[in-house]
């Protein structure tokens, strides 16, 4: 993202996001992390719900890929980032998919939009036919 000069990262951990059970497995990392990092508990929700859209996204609409959890620090202010990454067909408008009610799929649409709204800090970079990778950062 592009504010990450002068941030340090304190603590990666990556996760597989190739059946159902990673996505539950990915929320259950995230609200660890978060608790340890002494996110209240609104935060912790926020970021554990963000977490399962775009895990459920990474499995379901872009065939699996990987969670990348990291615990960051900039001048003594710490956070949690959270990369999601697919091998999927890649998101060919997203403007449009950041839009409330837009899916390719069975379900609300909200899952992009809801996890830029829960988070406030959410990067997308997508390649059509290369896949797509979602940065989310949320500061303590």
């Amino acid at each position: 993202m592009a504010a990450d000069q002068g941030v340090a990262v304190q603590r990666i951990e990556q996760h597989a996001i190739d059946t159902a059970y990673d996505v539950v497995h990915a929320r259950q990392a995230v609200r660890k992390a978060a608790v340890e990092l002494g996110f209240s508990l609104i935060e912790q929700t926020k970021l554990v719900t963000a977490a399962s859209e775009l895990a459920r996204n990474t499995f379901e609409h872009g065939g699996g890929g990987t969670m990348t959890l990291e615990v960051i620090d900039k001048g003594g202010r710490r956070g949690l980032r959270m990369v999601f990454e697919d091998r999927g067909n890649g998101i060919p408008d997203i403007t449009l998919a950041l839009k409330d009610g837009y899916t390719t799929g069975d379900g609300l649409g909200l899952g992009l939009g809801g996890a830029k709204r829960l988070l406030g800090n959410l990067e997308v970079v997508s390649k059509v036919g290369e896949g797509t990778r979602v940065t989310a950062v949320r500061w303590k």
